[in-house]
Order: structure tokens, then sequence, then C-alpha cells
């Protein structure tokens, strides 16, 4: 850095990814996706914020949900590093758009490093492939930022995208935002030079940005500062968490920094720049980071082809096997198929949305699913069974609870289990099993080094996962 500044990179992890269903989950969003080389959008972001100069915290503002997902991703790459990254959180229950989100880290830099400390906000599910490039621009960035200018990433344009928003600019100064244009305007904007693509990224100082919502968006700026006064706090060694009520986040309204903010500001600057971005928000740009063979197929995973060309697939578990086919984008997981035009990749999105009225599980959850204390993965179901491989971290435990509807049966794979039964409390070791009735209490723990791995089996008439009554739980979810 040109001059040393306290910078604070605040990453935005949420969203839904409903264009790349069925890869992408409600709680499996776009930035927990691994590409090609096995590393997430999400921990790319986090390298990326990581690896600047004089960094030495990163926010983020995720979905409670989401949480320890996010901590197990963290927790992996600091041990990479030299020197670990103190991580911080702002939780929210549900989605309330960027303006919020950017609020709330903007109130908590202010309060705790001061209101000239400089915010990086940057989205968890965009690619950077020049760091050496994103570094100088951060760089550019925070010296208007020091000046009071609420700074924006504006990437040069290679092609007439329709997917973006655009900036028309004359140097550093911002004359207008543009939403996505048809092809033809997207054609005239490139063609004229004075056109950058919106990266969705900003730069400011903690004041600024708070003077600017307190101008234009007083009602968000308000509504948050409450939220967070009476928000559950935890922090410990390299860590911190801000818990926002749903009850108080409620009332917030929902709205982009965009419209709340950068649409209505006299003090907007852009930073063009040539970093190698991308925003990945379909199959087709996702598919494009494969590399092609000979006929422009991009497969992951195994498939066998025979006369078939400009096909995206990809699969998880099975072989593919594809004839005489053009054109079409195959995407298989464990518990859903995708076959689609590639000419249609943005209405996938149609497929989410009634996959969610319908409330089907697919549009929430994979198989394997994440958990404070570790993961399951559902093996098989029918309408009256459900068989789970479930594992818990080392020193973590399940919450003491109740199911109305369905009986369990425990068989150990692997480790020790501690098994709280009504009250009874007893160990069992691997090979060895118990059965919990419907309407007693019971909690798992894993008291050992080693992950805990047992078979549960499910049986009853309704087993759907809210059916559950939790009486005390470590993760306050009680």
């Amino acid at each position: 850095m040109k001059k040393e500044v306290n910078l604070i990179p605040t990453i935005l992890c949420g969203g839904s990814g409903s264009r790349l269903w069925p890869v992408s989950r409600e709680q499996h969003p776009k930035p927990f996706i691994k590409l090609d080389d096995g590393i997430s959008f999400l921990s790319k972001a986090f390298i990326r914020a990581a690896s600047l100069p004089n960094v030495s915290e990163v926010l983020t503002v995720t979905n409670r949900e989401l949480i320890f997902k996010i901590e197990d991703e963290y927790r992996e790459l600091n041990h990479s590093l030299e020197k670990p990254i103190t991580t911080n959180f702002i939780l929210e229950p549900f989605g309330r758009n960027t303006a919020a989100a950017i609020a709330a880290a903007s109130l908590q830099v202010a309060e705790i490093h001061g209101e000239e400390a400089i915010l990086l906000a940057l989205t968890a599910d965009h690619l950077i492939s020049d760091q050496h490039a994103f570094s100088n621009a951060v760089v550019d960035a925070c010296e208007l930022a020091l000046s009071g200018k609420i700074v924006t990433f504006g990437i040069q344009p290679t092609a007439p995208e329709t997917g973006y928003g655009y900036i028309e600019s004359n140097g550093h100064e911002v004359l207008r935002f543009v939403e996505k244009p048809n092809y033809h305007k997207a054609q005239d904007y490139v063609d004229s030079g004075n056109f950058l693509w919106n990266s969705g990224m900003f730069c400011f100082t903690a004041g600024a940005m708070l003077r600017e919502m307190a101008e234009h968006s007083p009602k968000i700026l308000e509504l948050t500062k409450y939220c967070l006064q009476h928000a559950r706090k935890v922090s410990g060694e390299g860590f911190s968490q801000i818990d926002i009520r749903p009850e108080d986040f409620e009332a917030v309204p929902a709205d982009s920094i965009d419209y709340a903010v950068m649409e209505k500001t006299h003090n907007a600057a852009v930073v063009a720049c040539d970093i190698g971005w991308s925003d990945i928000g379909d199959w087709g740009s996702l598919g494009n980071l494969t590399i092609a063979d000979s006929n422009n197929n991009r497969i992951q995973g195994e498939a066998i082809l025979h006369d078939s060309k400009n096909c995206i697939i990809k699969s998880e578990d099975r072989v593919v096997g594809a004839v005489g086919i053009e054109n079409l984008i195959i995407i298989d997981t464990a518990d859903a198929l995708l076959v689609a035009d590639k000419s249609r990749t943005q209405d996938v999105k149609h497929i989410y949305a009634q996959l969610k009225i319908q409330e089907h599980e697919t549009y929430k959850y994979h198989r394997t699913v994440h958990r404070p204390w570790g993961m399951y993965t559902v093996l098989e179901q029918s309408e009256d069974f459900k068989i789970k491989r479930i594992e818990v971290k080392p020193g973590a435990k399940l919450s003491l609870q109740m199911h109305h509807h369905r009986c369990e049966h425990w068989v150990v794979i692997s480790g020790i289990a501690k098994v709280i039964h009504e009250d009874k409390e007893f160990t069992l070791n691997r090979n060895e099993s118990t059965y919990i009735p419907a309407e007693h209490k019971h909690r798992l723990e894993n008291t050992g080094v080693e992950p805990l791995i047992i078979i549960e089996v499910q049986t009853g008439d309704y087993l759907g996962e809210d059916d559950i009554v939790r009486f005390d739980d470590t993760y306050g979810r009680s």
C-alpha cells in the first residue's frame, strides 16, 4: 500500500444461487460450490482478502444457518497461513439484501476501529484471477476512500454482456449507473469506451458510508443499528459473532446498496480495473471454466459421449452416457438431475422457484447436510423409513431433543458415542447400538478426538426434519 491504512475486508456471503441448481441449494448456495481445483468460491474470496497487505482480520456477513460451514472452511484455510486471520461474523436470520449487510458491517467496524477504518466489501461468489492487479486496484480505491468517496470497482468490458449493470465514467468520476441493458444498448456502451461493468465490490471508510446512509437510507441505518444493539454477541480468541434476532431484523427494509446509496450519492467514485473478474451466474459461465474436449464438450465427473457436441455435463456420483445430443446442460447430483438447453441457462431459476413453492427438500438441502456439530447424509428413504450416516465432530454434541413421530436406531461405525436417553447415560463403542423410541428425550455426543460416525435408521409415520423439540442446545437453537 502507498499509505498504511486500517483495511477490513468484508465478505458478503449469501444468496440462493437459484440459477446453479441442483448443485446450489438454499442451505448450500453458490459460494460453497467447489471449482475444478477443489476450492470453493468462498475460500477463494477469503484467500483474496487475506492476501492483501496489512490485513489482520476478515469480517463476514452471512445467514446464521451457514456460519458453521463457513467456519469449517476458514479454519482449514487459516491453518495454511503463516499468521492466522481473525474471523469476525455478523449473522443475519434471513436476507435483507446488501444495504442492510453493509450498514451492519459499517456500524460494527466504526464501533471497534473508528470511522476512519476502511471496509472493502467483497462478494463471496465472484472470481478474480489476477491478484496483483486486484491489490493495485485496492490501493487506488483506498486513497479515494480516505478522501471521503464511496468507491466502486468498474471492470473493463470485453463483450456486450446483458447480465451485468454498467457504470458510465470519466476517470474516477461516476456519471451514472445503468441497469442491465439489452444487447444493442450493451454494444453501444462497449463501443463508446466510457462504460464499465459494475462489479458489485465497494471500498469506503465506515464513517463515509454511515453518513451517506443517514442521508439517503436513514430507516435502514437506524433499524440496523437497533438490531446490532440487541443482538447476541459472542467472542473468543481470533473470532467474534454478532447474532441478530429475527424479530428485530424483520423490520429492516430489503434494498440493495446500489439503490439505497450508490445511485443517490454525490460522493461516488470508480476505479477502472482489469483483474480477471467474472460473475459466474449460470451453468453456461460455470461450465466454461472447464477445459473443452475436441467437440467442445465440457465435462466434470465421468461421462461417456458418442456423437455429441457443445454440451456441459457434470456428474458427482454416476456415469452419464450421452448419444447424439447438442447444446445441452446435464447436471447430475445424488438426488436431482437438471437437463437444460444451453440457451436457456437463466431459466433454471424457475425450476428452483417451483420446488420452493412445493416445499420440496431439493430446493433447500443436499443429501449431505451440514450442522454445527458435524453433518449427516441421507443414504436411503421412503414414506416410513430413512437411513442416515451421521458424523459428529470431536468434542461436539447434538441438542437434548425429542421427536413426536419417529423412533431412531443407532449403530456406531467408528469412534465412541456418549448417549443420554431419558435419565440414563452410557457409552457406545464400535459395532454397538441402541434404540430411541418416539417421545423420549435423548442426546448424542462425541467425547473422543476422532470423528464419531453412526448409522441412524428412522422409522415412523412422519420423518420430516422439523419433527424435533430441543430442550437444551450448545448452539442456541433451543
